[in-house]
């Protein structure tokens, strides 16, 4: 396999990931092995003397981009730039914890003094110059951004209630915070990687029918609006497109996301890619006016494979270990509104669903869903499911349908789209567009989960300090089809067809 190869400059933000980078690699493999171990490493895995459960697994930081509004377009650019510096702070912090266990083991300040404490610094300084840009260019900054410069240490089971996330200590009593316990206090399942662990797994069995509360989820169609659909195929990334850039997250910024995406459809995207390039980009979509782009988060089997990318930041050198997994299918279908008919969406539209960060920030935007193939009424949000022979595991997407009318993005990237609401309509402001429905079915081995150790799990590519969590899986998608197919699109939902 291969990734784009488009010559890119190297921004500040890869060159500090880069440096940390270089904790994570060792001798050609990877040192992120035994994340969850003791400082005593001799002996075999099952002996060591486990001391995990007095260590903090992760970092956990408020996610400044969330809380951004009313950002001048004219500063947008350098504010995206900023915040996957921070990102690149973020990781090369994670980095520092997990290669620094021996030393936590016997000072139970070490987290606080040399990770938490100059992080804390380092983003405040980020912050302070992301107000500055923001005022240069005619905007207002929020002068509360400073409190969310701390970062905590949290363990891996803590509730995902995205509380408490603006301080600079760590979780409870230092580092002795529970809820390590179980699968976490396994070493690594043998891959090198930080999860995911057993209590990631579900038997698609033990989920109940129609449990999932899937507001975000729901189609937005019904009988009473328009009922259309028209289905694109774009292929599932034949052309072996991948990359761990973000154009709409980190415009600019190489390795913008930390991890890998596959991408259909557009076969120009890289954070350097501009509006101009993708409408001239050719196309892995059926329908030549198609030339969206549509990405999301690779699935890997931790089973050993050394990737394409297992020494390259976004993957092995940065835990996104194991052999890549293509979807058998990719449907990709826009689908109406419950209470009318739909607009035309405006070219180089930018929709992100779901959150990549979404087991630090807790669940307001995770919009993640879980399946196995024959067992779709039983959707899951927070697992991957263990599907029985001859099922195949589906993840599923159903994007913000009501959008505001005037903006094709946002300083947050979620502030010009919204779900519907609890009727089935936009909010007052909104009008309703064609709801992309993305969804991807994979032929994978079913992971063996015992004595709380899962071997040869699968999980979705991650920020590091995400611990490749299934709530933490998302998608993209920025339309660049041109008018006249935006216009059929339309037509088709609005007439209750379906079209192709």
């Amino acid at each position: 396999m291969g990734r784009n190869t488009r010559k890119r400059r190297t921004p500040l933000a890869a060159k500090v990931v880069a440096g940390a980078a270089a904790l994570a690699v060792g001798g050609g493999g990877l040192v992120w092995a035994n994340f969850h171990a003791s400082a005593h490493e001799e002996g075999p895995a099952h002996h060591r003397t486990r001391s995990a459960a007095a260590q903090v697994a992760t970092i956990d930081c408020p996610d400044v981009g969330q809380q951004l509004s009313g950002v001048p377009d004219r500063a947008r650019g350098e504010v995206d730039g900023e915040l996957a510096t921070m990102d690149s702070q973020i990781t090369e912090a994670y980095q520092r914890l997990a290669t620094t266990r021996r030393a936590q083991a016997g000072d139970p300040q070490f987290v606080q003094n040399t990770i938490l404490g100059p992080l804390k610094d380092r983003r405040k300084a980020i912050i302070d110059r992301i107000q500055l840009e923001i005022d240069r260019a005619g905007g207002r900054a929020d002068d509360n951004l400073d409190q969310l410069a701390g970062c905590q240490g949290r363990p891996a089971e803590q509730p995902q209630n995205g509380d408490g996330q603006n301080g600079d200590g760590q979780n409870g009593d230092g580092q002795d915070g529970g809820g390590q316990d179980g699968g976490q206090n396994q070493d690594d399942n043998g891959n090198g990687a930080a999860g995911p662990v057993a209590d990631d797994f579900i038997d698609i069995n033990d989920v109940e029918p129609n449990s999932r509360d899937s507001e975000n989820g729901l189609a937005a169609n019904g009988d009473g609006g328009s009922t259309g659909t028209f289905t694109t195929d774009c292929g599932v990334n034949e052309n072996n497109l991948f990359n761990s850039d973000n154009l709409i997250a980190a415009p600019g910024v190489d390795n913008g996301a930390h991890h890998v995406h596959d991408y259909v459809g557009n076969q120009d995207n890289d954070a350097f890619s501009s509006d101009e390039d993708l409408a001239n980009a050719d196309t892995s979509c059926r329908n030549q006016g198609d030339r969206s782009t549509y990405y999301w988060p690779v699935l890997r089997l931790q089973d050993g494979t050394e990737e394409f990318d297992a020494n390259e930041l976004g993957g092995g050198a940065e835990g996104n270990v194991g052999r890549i997994l293509k979807p058998a299918q990719a449907e990709l279908k826009f689908v109406g509104n419950q209470q009318g008919d739909v607009v035309a969406m405006p070219k180089f539209l930018r929709i992100i669903t779901g959150d990549a960060k979404s087991f630090t920030n807790g669940d307001a935007n995770a919009n993640s869903s879980w399946s196995c193939t024959g067992f779709e009424d039983r959707q899951v949000t927070d697992k991957y499911p263990l599907c029985p022979e001859g099922s195949q595991v589906v993840r599923t997407s159903n994007f913000q349908s009501c959008w505001d009318g005037q903006n094709i993005d946002s300083a947050n990237h979620r502030d010009h789209m919204a779900f519907v609401q609890e009727d089935g309509g936009c909010p007052n402001g909104f009008q309703a567009i064609p709801q992309l429905q993305v969804r991807l079915v994979y032929d994978i081995p079913t992971p063996t989960v015992e004595n709380g150790q899962v071997r040869n799990p699968y999980a979705v590519d991650s920020f590091p300090e995400q611990l490749h969590k299934p709530i933490t899986d998302h998608n993209d998608f920025i339309n660049v089809m041109d008018e006249d197919l935006m216009n059929e699109v339309v037509d088709c939902i609005n007439s209750g067809e379906d079209c192709q």
